[in-house]
């Protein structure tokens, strides 16, 4: 019979799974980039828009706040194909400049 003892175990560890880890190590920025900044706060900018146009029902109000809402989507994609979101040209020189955060 096996000694299945908590000393036991402690002492002769198993592994059970291997780890796969990434092959470098990630940007340091952790999504702090021009164009993650400006997508975020289009979409609150929208919601704060279209959450009033809800409470006074008016109907443009806040068909206009989801129409600021994906105009930032839209914004964001284009800075981040620009170079200014995650791994972007414009974010790893201003990571350069400003110390990586």
């Amino acid at each position: 019979m096996a000694d299945n003892t908590l000393a036991h175990r402690a002492q002769n560890a198993t592994t059970t799974e291997t780890m796969q880890l990434p092959p470098s190590a990630p940007p340091v920025n952790h999504g702090k980039t021009q164009a993650a900044w400006v997508t975020c706060w289009l979409i609150v900018i929208g919601g704060t828009v279209a959450g009033l146009g809800v409470a006074f029902a008016w109907v443009w109000m806040f068909w206009a706040g989801l129409g600021i809402c994906v105009l930032g989507l839209v914004i964001g994609g284009v800075m981040k194909s620009m170079g200014f979101g995650q791994g972007g040209a414009a974010t790893i020189a201003r990571e350069k400049t400003h110390g990586g955060h």
